[in-house]
């Protein structure tokens, strides 16, 4: 009973940015985004065998846990952690699957054409990650203490963003008049500071001030 509450009380809380919700795995690949999703992000929880309404359906067959091995261990580079538990809830086998956050990021995973790309968990849904996001990701993998100089194109970044609250890399490009690759490392650098934030959307990524 204390399993079934617990399953229960996942369900209940609804598809979120570290819990997800699977019927079956029919593609090892595209479970793989969202293993490379949650271990980019901020780890998270696959049930597998529950509809997107909540309702219990069960695995079928033992086939989800080989697909969930090849996910990991085949579909993501490098490979993501996890951890795999089986439970029997009204006579029907859940499988709850933990991927923590990893200290190797990025983790990429198979898209469209087979080209490998690296995800990111928003919400309840999995984007792939932009070239700023990438940088960071690098900037921290250094474990080296950032220095930023405040100069004239930081300047011009800051004016914007408090003028207009949000902005994309290609707005503080067009407005700031500072070419791409700077934008992008000048972003990577505030984020790992802690002084500029990003949102994440279907239609693009907008930074902003904290």
């Amino acid at each position: 009973m204390a399993i079934q509450r617990y399953i229960q009380k996942l369900i209940t809380e609804g598809e979120h940015q570290q819990l997800d919700f699977k019927f079956e795995i029919s593609d090892a690949k595209k479970i793989a985004r969202t293993f490379s999703a949650f271990a980019n992000t901020n780890g998270g929880k696959l049930l597998i065998g529950v509809k997107d309404n909540g309702n219990i359906s069960g695995i079928q067959t033992d086939e989800e846990v080989y697909m969930l091995e090849a996910a990991a261990d085949l579909y993501c580079k490098p490979r993501v952690n996890y951890a795999l538990t089986q439970h029997q809830i009204q006579d029907k086998t859940i499988l709850e699957v933990d991927i923590p956050e990893s200290n190797q990021k990025p983790h990429l995973a198979p898209w469209k054409s087979d080209k490998w790309m690296a995800f990111i968990r928003v919400d309840d849904q999995n984007f792939i990650a932009n070239k700023v996001i990438y940088e960071y990701w690098k900037i921290k993998g250094r474990q080296k203490d950032v220095i930023v100089r405040y100069d004239d194109f930081e300047m011009r970044i800051f004016s914007l963003l408090k003028t207009i609250g949000f902005a994309s890399t290609n707005k503080i490009t067009k407005e700031c008049k500072i070419p791409p690759y700077l934008v992008i490392k000048i972003l990577a650098q505030l984020i790992s500071i802690n002084i500029i934030g990003y949102k994440i959307t279907e239609k693009e990524t907008s930074y902003f001030l904290k």
